[in-house]
């Protein structure tokens, strides 16, 4: 059996695996079949959960822990980085560490109340570890405020009518009538701030991150629409009062509109995401040498090929001329649009009927079989192929001999 080079550059499994453990899996589930591969893992961030982590590690930099209040009022642990390397002293944040839909109960999930507070409050930190450049990941979030937690953890005031503080989370865009901006910490006017995040994510409109991802977040139809609302009324406060139109800003939407939120409050810069992660990670060089590219995502449909790491993954590997292999904890309504941007075979873990409980708790081992079995089928397939050039030199010796 000839000699395969396997890359795997999976994303995470959301509220259930990181992209190293997908990664470790899938690796587990290729050897199991392939003892003699090649191989190499790449867990891939997208901004999202890891985020911090990851860039920290492969820039041999350091994680600083904090206290922060997280997307429903309660305390959680996260993470600042500071990377290593030449250059600013760049600190890296990921929104979901404080805001993430991982940290909001089943129960609780209402984008109507959930906030980004927590969210400014790692900014805060940043800057008391005296960074001189923030990096901001969005992704993977609980929330749908526009921002207007973060900001006002950082001395910004959103304010009625009557000059009282509105409602914290989503319910609150609606009411505001005045956005203050004098308090907020004057070191944010010195420090710049990068945003990594999925610029197809717009704030309104027919893709408005409302309408496309507060269904995913727990929201009601009616939810939905109240969200929209406030949104849009929130854009037209920030054009009366601060002179900006985020509605349909790429990326404005990234985040439950913290995108927005950042670009208009902080004057950030929003970036693609993947822009800013590649310039740490080494995946081109990798897929160069591939004879095949194994990732994966939570779930692969409609939405994948809009930024999601499959379809990211896919594209630059076709550049290589590798095909790609996409495994999915679900494989959802619209996922045949993956085949559109790369991805020559989707493949979910799950091998029966089972509950999302139970396709969590074991998503490790069902990965594991899951990748097993596809290079089994590989396999079988480069055997019929080895036998087919078989066939045909004997045949042209025979066609030889003749002659």
């Amino acid at each position: 059996m000839s000699y395969l080079r396997v890359v795997i550059a999976p994303s995470g499994f959301k509220e259930s695996l990181s992209a190293e453990e997908v990664a470790d899996a899938i690796a587990l589930g290729v050897r199991a079949a392939c003892p003699n591969a090649d191989i190499r893992t790449l867990p891939l961030v997208d901004g999202g959960e890891g985020f911090t982590k990851t860039l920290t590690q492969c820039t041999g930099g350091v994680l600083h822990s904090c206290t922060v209040t997280g997307p429903v009022g309660q305390p959680v642990e996260a993470s600042v980085g500071i990377l290593g390397g030449k250059g600013a002293r760049t600190a890296v944040i990921e929104m979901a560490a404080a805001a993430g839909l991982r940290l909001v109960p089943r129960s609780e999930r209402n984008p109507l109340v959930t906030t980004t507070y927590g969210v400014g409050e790692l900014i805060r930190y940043a800057l008391d570890l005296q960074a001189e450049r923030i990096l901001i990941g969005c992704g993977d979030s609980g929330t749908n405020d526009g921002g207007m937690g973060m900001a006002e953890a950082l001395g910004a005031r959103f304010l009625r009518a009557d000059g009282s503080p509105v409602s914290r989370g989503g319910q609150g865009l609606i009411e505001i009538a005045r956005i203050d901006l004098s308090g907020l910490d004057p070191r944010l006017k010195t420090v710049p701030i990068d945003v990594a995040c999925n610029m197809h994510n717009l704030l309104c409109g027919e893709r408005g991150v409302a309408r496309v991802f507060g269904p995913q977040k727990g929201a009601t139809p009616e939810q939905v629409r109240l969200l929209e609302q406030g949104l849009a009324h929130f854009a037209s406060i920030i054009m009366r009062d601060i002179g900006l139109d985020v509605r349909f800003i790429p990326g404005g939407g990234a985040s439950g509109g913290l995108g927005a939120g950042l670009h208009a409050f902080l004057g950030a810069r929003l970036h693609n995401r993947y822009a800013i992660v590649m310039q740490y990670l080494d995946l081109d060089r990798h897929l160069a040498s591939a004879d095949l590219v194994i990732t994966a995502e939570g779930a692969i449909d409609e939405q994948t090929p809009y930024g999601k790491i499959p379809a990211e993954v896919a594209r630059r590997a076709q550049r290589h001329g590798v095909p790609v292999i996409a495994l999915a904890g679900t494989v959802g309504a619209g996922a045949e649009a993956s085949y559109t941007c790369g991805i020559a075979a989707l493949q979910s873990i799950v091998r029966g009927p089972c509950s999302l409980d139970e396709a969590i708790r074991d998503a490790r081992a069902l990965t594991a079989a899951c990748a097993e079995t596809v290079m089994r089928v590989i396999l079988v397939g480069q055997r019929m192929a080895q036998k087919r050039h078989m066939m045909r030199d004997r045949r042209r010796m025979q066609a030889a001999v003749v002659a």
